[in-house]
């Protein structure tokens, strides 16, 4: 086995299972540490022990590189994989039929990761095509893109549209809904994109009717894909955010009407939107985008958690836009 895939293979199943970003750097960090030595040399300081003389290795690094070299499976990577069955009991169906993902973000707003290692990894589970929706400037906490930089995104993506064909990078961005329900990104731009994920991230708690008012107007802009984890609620052990309120039953017509999906966001701190919610939209009409919301390549697996809400609620897979070879199609 390569020892840089083993570590990287590690950070993978570490994210996977939302294990702190610290743990999770230091295997990521170590696999770019060997990248830039010859093999050679790998496997000589292997042999020898002499591993964690370089700076950025450590003693379990340095054991998993060593069990590459030796050609074994690294017994760290081993019981990951053994441990790696996430807790749903359904969606499999579902889940075989998603092409790629449309919410996922990298290291040029708040992802801890690089394009690349993020459409690698999408490739690498399978996935024909991953959208690259990084956040828009009013999220500063999150590194938000301003035109400029997001103008440089594109042309980065581009190129490596290139070196990863047929795997496609599609272009978009995680747009903030402002108060008034305007969009946080230039219009020029937001056309030119692929995927536009809408989302609610300020104000929260607003009343009732100015948040209807606010998102039924976000999702009547034509560049709008999906309407992103549409209550915000989130619960962590260090934080329970209720749900925004909103009239539900208006806002999933105005998405119907206007073709945008309604995000199911699989991240385990989400699962949004609430089954009772999903299951309006539904009857409502609605078109579906199961996402990962992905902020580090193992996130992306994250994917069973919303395809098994999506399967408890009778989510029709040919209304489910990235179940489609190219989602910016009906």
């Amino acid at each position: 086995m390569d020892p840089a895939k083993a570590l990287r293979l590690i950070g993978f199943y570490l994210e996977r299972g939302g294990e702190p970003t610290f743990k999770v750097q230091a295997f990521r960090k170590a696999a770019a540490i060997v990248d830039e030595l010859p093999a050679e040399e790998v496997q000589l300081r292997a042999r020898r022990g002499t591993l964690t003389q370089l700076g950025g290795i450590g003693k379990t690094t340095a054991a998993v590189i060593s069990d590459a070299v030796a050609g074994r499976e690294p017994a760290y990577l081993s019981r990951l994989i053994a441990d790696a069955t996430l807790p749903v009991a359904g969606g499999q169906t579902m889940r075989a039929a998603l092409k790629g993902d449309c919410h996922t973000h990298s290291e040029w707003s708040d992802g801890g990761s690089t394009i690349r290692e993020m459409a690698e990894a999408a490739r690498d589970i399978g996935h024909e095509w991953m959208a690259l929706t990084d956040h828009s400037p009013s999220l500063t906490v999150a590194n938000g893109l301003t035109a400029e930089r997001l103008r440089r995104q594109l042309e980065i993506v581009a190129e490596l549209n290139e070196e990863l064909a047929p795997f496609r990078i599609l272009t978009g961005i995680e747009v903030d809904i402002l108060l008034d329900g305007g969009l946080d990104q230039e219009e020029e731009l937001l056309a030119q994109l692929d995927i536009v994920v809408a989302s609610v991230h300020s104000k929260l708690r607003m009343p009732s009717a100015e948040m209807t008012r606010r998102m039924i107007k976000a999702v009547g802009n034509p560049y709008v894909t999906i309407l992103g984890h549409c209550t915000g609620r989130m619960k962590t052990a260090r934080r329970d955010r209720p749900e925004s309120t909103f009239d539900a039953k208006a806002v999933f017509e105005a998405c119907r009407d206007n073709g945008v999906a309604v995000e199911i966001n699989s991240r385990p701190e989400r699962l949004d939107p609430p089954l009772r919610l999903l299951r309006q939209a539904v009857e409502i009409g609605c078109e579906f985008s199961i996402d990962s919301d992905a902020h580090a390549p193992g996130q992306l697996d994250w994917l069973p958690h919303g395809c098994e809400r999506a399967e408890a609620c009778d989510v029709p897979v040919e209304r489910v836009i990235n179940a489609r070879p190219d989602p910016t199609r009906s």
